[in-house]
């Protein structure tokens, strides 16, 4: 378990397959940490799909599924564990000394 920051970031989700803005779904992280964030859906996102997350002016970052949670205002929550490399955006960077 990886501490999480209640960051809310604006991010554009969508399988990192699609091509522009085509099924692209503008949203925001719940927390997120340097491996993985939770971030909301109007979609259900089957477990272990690749997810690509961007953020406005920062570089995407790509992750799996590891949980798709229903809520009770017809939205999900998502877990994602990033692939790859941890991310460095700009909000993580300025909470650096809180990661651990």
């Amino acid at each position: 378990m990886e501490r999480r920051l209640p960051i809310i970031v604006v991010v554009r989700l969508a399988k990192p397959d699609s091509a522009g803005t085509d099924g692209e779904e503008k949203t925001f992280t719940d927390n997120i940490s340097a491996h993985g964030a939770r971030v909301f859906s109007k979609h259900a996102w089957p477990l272990g799909d690749l997810v690509r997350l961007t953020p406005l002016n920062e570089d995407p970052a790509c992750g799996k599924v590891i949980y798709c949670q229903q809520l009770p205002d017809n939205r999900y929550g998502i877990g994602v564990k990033f692939q790859d490399h941890p991310v460095t955006w700009s909000n993580l960077r300025r909470y650096n000394g809180l990661l651990r």
